[in-house]
């Protein structure tokens, strides 16, 4: 029986997991280690936790590593914080393997916490780019301290290369994400109401904004700029939660004040998968800087205005318009994404992420790699 830890600190990256948690569920020598920390232990963010049981895993460790508040010191404090407490678990755990995906701070701790221990780690979603976020550098070095690498384009698989990663370590994947568009069925626009409780008006904007944590200091500008043009669209808009990042308070106080005086929009906390993909299918656009408008919205064939440097550098499909974070451009765009002739244009687009079968790659590779010291003993590669 081989023990495969994975480590999910937020509804993000729980989402992603999905089809692969449950596929390693279904491989009779395989053990899930469900690990759980971060936002998902704080009623802030509508205590995910409980969705992860409720979804029937069990849940193996909880680790607090969430920031106490949104400032840089909080973040660097919650590293620490987090180290600490993966390690004490993989201690009690003994996994065989470690998963982590993306590039959240959490997750780098998490990571970080395998070294010294000699546990390979193996990582989704490496080698992308989003130049706007301290998460960029976070992923690369992921990159550098995991063993096995499931990327999710070619162009991904090279930048992991160009690391000095060996070859054999590099699978491409797809995105898990796309799994989860093949494996569950989306709700009705009715089922959507009445999870949400709010009657929703046609058309409407779906807004998911995160702080650009390399520009925070401009943060309350940014967010002013995007709201006066969400305003100006003269949509209803249903804004999601941004991460537990540096400056969120500022985006969350925005958000807030702005459905207080637009009584059509709304703010929900936490939306889970299933019910987020459908608010994105029934969507006339979406808006905002997430990876969610970069990597799945294409298979959905929604328009996205892809706001600031926050997911600068990240490949795309034709249905983003990237615009800076500006009143005037962004509204410009909205008026593109929401224009028949632009949906039309969207008709039988291919998204770059792949075609929904990462999960099953991703959990063979899991259940045959050679647990030995060719694994764990990285050799550089250096390029010719």
């Amino acid at each position: 029986m081989r023990t495969i830890a994975v480590v999910t600190t937020g509804r993000a990256d729980y989402g992603i997991y999905l089809p692969v948690l449950r596929r390693i569920c279904k491989v009779p020598d395989l053990k899930l280690c469900l690990i759980a920390g971060g936002s998902h232990l704080s009623s802030e963010y509508g205590s995910t936790v409980d969705t992860i049981k409720a979804d029937g895993f069990e849940i193996s460790e909880c680790v607090e590593c969430l920031p106490r508040s949104d400032s840089p010191v909080a973040v660097s404090s919650a590293i620490g914080r987090g180290i600490n407490g993966f390690a004490e678990a993989y201690d009690r755990q003994k996994p065989d393997m470690i998963l982590v995906l993306g590039d959240r701070f959490e997750m780098f701790a998490a990571t970080a916490a395998a070294v010294p221990l000699l546990i390979p780690v193996a990582h989704i979603h490496g080698g992308e780019i989003t130049e706007g976020a301290i998460d960029d550098s976070f992923r690369h070095a992921i990159t550098k301290l995991s063993h096995l690498h499931f990327v999710s384009t070619e162009e991904s698989k090279g930048r992991v290369l160009q690391m000095g990663e060996e070859a054999w370590r590099v699978k491409v994947s797809g995105a898990p994400s796309l799994d989860n568009l093949g494996e569950m069925e989306l709700a009705t626009l009715h089922e959507v109401e009445l999870q949400i409780g709010f009657s929703l008006p046609s058309p409407f904007l779906l807004a998911t904004y995160h702080p650009a944590t390399l520009g925070n200091e401009d943060a309350t500008r940014q967010v002013t700029e995007f709201m006066g043009a969400m305003e100006e669209a003269g949509l209803p808009v249903i804004f999601t939660a941004p991460n537990a990042d540096q400056g969120r308070g500022i985006v969350v106080s925005s958000i807030e004040k702005y459905v207080i005086a637009h009584s059509g929009s709304r703010y929900v906390r936490n939306l889970g998968t299933r019910l987020y993909f459908s608010l994105m299918k029934h969507a006339a656009a979406m808006a905002g800087n997430s990876s969610s408008g970069i990597i799945e919205a294409a298979s959905l064939g929604l328009p996205v205005v892809n706001v600031g440097n926050r997911q600068r550098g990240r490949l795309h499909g034709k249905n983003v318009i990237d615009v800076p974070c500006e009143k005037g451009a962004i509204l410009g765009a909205i008026k593109k994404a929401i224009s028949p002739t632009f949906r039309e244009s969207l008709k039988g687009l291919e998204n770059p992420y792949g075609n929904g079968h990462a999960a099953e790659l991703i959990v063979e590779t899991l259940a045959s790699v050679p647990l030995d010291r060719r694994l764990i003993v990285k050799r550089f590669v250096d390029l010719n």
